[in-house]
């Protein structure tokens, strides 16, 4: 048996009209939370949805330690990110597609598409939605964060 309290020991169901707004934004884009302490009292979870209207592109920024996977539903939209020996890399996808983004990385969405919003759903190893936006792309590690990276001894 669980010392878990009741709340734990039972499935949440969120409902697509119930996502939370309240959320970390970049401009550009708007997240909403579906799974998160506040909604459902994850612990090491945090997973939502965030859209990229037409012929938008968001601010930069990154997640600070928390690594996210993110799963296109709708559209084409491109993931940018800095290659110190390339330059500025840009990851075009399509609905099915995955996008691996690890802790510290700047990178920004853009929707190149004139009409339709692009959708994509978000998950990250950590509870919070952590988003530091950034003024570019170059990769300054936890420093931009203003705290310390906890993978360091």
């Amino acid at each position: 048996m669980s010392d878990e309290d009741p709340f734990h020991r039972r499935l949440h169901h969120i409902a697509s009209h119930a996502l939370h707004p309240d959320t970390a934004q970049t401009s550009g884009m708007r997240r909403v939370e579906a799974i998160s302490g506040t909604t459902v009292g994850s612990r090491n979870l945090w997973m939502g949805q965030t859209h990229v209207a037409a012929s938008t592109a968001s601010g930069n920024h990154h997640h600070g330690a928390s690594e996210t996977a993110i799963y296109v539903v709708s559209g084409n939209p491109s993931f940018v990110f800095l290659d110190d020996e390339h330059g500025e890399i840009r990851v075009d996808t399509k609905p099915g597609d995955y996008i691996y983004v690890p802790p510290w990385v700047p990178h920004r969405e853009e929707n190149p598409d004139p009409e339709n919003e692009a959708v994509v759903v978000i998950s990250r190893t950590t509870q919070e939605a952590i988003v530091v936006n950034v003024p570019d792309l170059r990769w300054v590690g936890p420093v931009a964060a203003g705290t310390k990276d906890p993978t360091d001894p």
